[in-house]
């Protein structure tokens, strides 16, 4: 075995962190404005195009950075050290975009790619959460097309992209299936926009469907392919969620070792005392185990004859194990730091906020560990494994 990271992998870990690094400036605007304005976006925009981190996911023909399911990985640890989910605006267009057709690609692929346009991914309902498949939202076949009515909650980067992937049940036989809408369509309204615990750079709508008229050339994957699309994405997206929130937590343990370092209380640094020691020797615990876990399966994930069902479940450990750790680190690390530590000016009260819906988007912890069972009951141990 070789752990050590490739000079090609080096120098993309390097450039996100950089990146990470620029972007910092925007915390605390974004934290207080509850967003950025025209002119942040852009700016970022040019220096993620700079850095060549545009659509890490897509490959290096249809205008991406290519990176292999590894160094994506690589690059969203570094990123994940990002208050306020600036690492979302270093666009990486969902995965279910890789399904569409040549002229879909042109329309709607290629300018999310460029900067130009955004996505966002509209699959979960007032009463299909956890349970995807429960889906009120239907397409009704017309000429020429269909008509979308329904409702879709917590619609992620819903305020800025310009187009949602939909997930709505198709026909008669009520098939799973993915549509591309404009935005801007008659009919796509947005309903609310709740305001949630954390601070995002983006929204997370509810949005309302209403004889959304979308034409047969806007179905993404075919008639039925719905779910099996969205489990993939799900299989890479919660993987990814292992990567940032153990950038996460680094970061908080960086910033409360430094603190308990330079802090003095009773005549002397609080890292002196044995209490602090445990609590950050628990951080690094935490940190250093799940970093080595979710970079194995990112490896495994990234080998042409990778075991994809199996590797769904390790992504799913991956996911559940890094979200709980990270919540650990940063809990400790606001208590490191005090009255401080409850101080939004102060990065660990930020992160201690952001890091508790990782526990529950993209799957709660309670779904990941139903995955997991279910792997182990229906095919044994092999997950455990290390691949030979």
């Amino acid at each position: 075995m070789d752990f050590r990271l490739t000079q090609r992998q080096l120098e993309l870990q390097t450039a996100a962190r950089e990146l990470a690094d620029f972007m910092t400036k925007y915390e605390l605007a974004c934290e207080q404005d509850n967003g950025l304005p025209a002119a942040a976006h852009a700016e970022v925009r040019d220096a993620v195009l700079a850095a060549g981190l545009q659509a890490i996911n897509m490959p290096a023909e249809w205008g991406g950075a290519g990176l292999t399911i590894f160094e994506q990985a690589v690059v969203q640890e570094q990123l994940g050290r990002l208050t306020g989910a600036l690492w979302d605006m270093v666009w990486r267009p969902a995965n279910a975009l890789r399904f569409c057709t040549p002229e879909q690609r042109e329309r709607f692929l290629e300018p999310v790619i460029r900067g130009e346009r955004r996505d966002c991914y509209a699959v979960t309902e007032p009463n299909a959460g956890s349970d995807p498949q429960n889906l009120t939202t239907t397409a009704r076949k017309t000429d020429g097309g269909w008509l979308l009515d329904g409702e879709k909650w917590f619609v992620t980067v819903g305020d800025h992209a310009d187009f949602l992937i939909v997930l709505a049940a198709a026909g008669d036989a009520a098939a799973p299936t993915l549509f591309l809408v404009d935005k801007a369509t008659e009919g796509v309204a947005v309903k609310r926009t709740p305001r949630f615990m954390h601070t995002f750079v983006y929204e997370h709508p509810e949005f309302t469907f209403t004889d959304v008229f979308v034409a047969d050339d806007q179905v993404l994957g075919g008639i039925g392919e719905g779910y099996d699309i969205t489990r993939g994405w799900f299989t890479e997206e919660r993987l990814m969620i292992a990567a940032r929130t153990i950038g996460a937590a680094e970061r908080a343990l960086e910033l409360a070792r430094d603190w308990a370092v330079y802090r003095e209380q009773f005549g002397q640094p609080i890292a002196n005392f044995q209490l602090i020691q445990g609590m950050l020797a628990d951080c690094a615990v935490d940190v250093a185990v799940n970093r080595a876990y979710f970079l194995q399966v990112a490896w495994e994930l990234s080998q042409p004859d990778a075991d994809r069902k199996t590797l769904h479940a390790k992504a799913a450990i991956a996911k559940l194990a890094a979200s709980e750790a990270s919540n650990r680190v940063v809990d400790r690390c606001v208590q490191i730091f005090g009255g401080r530590g409850y101080d939004r000016s102060y990065a660990v009260e930020r992160l201690y906020r952001e890091l508790r819906v990782d526990r529950i988007w993209e799957g709660t912890s309670e779904i990941q560990r139903l995955v997991v069972a279910g792997e182990l009951i229906k095919r044994g141990t092999g997950v455990l494994r290390l691949p030979s």
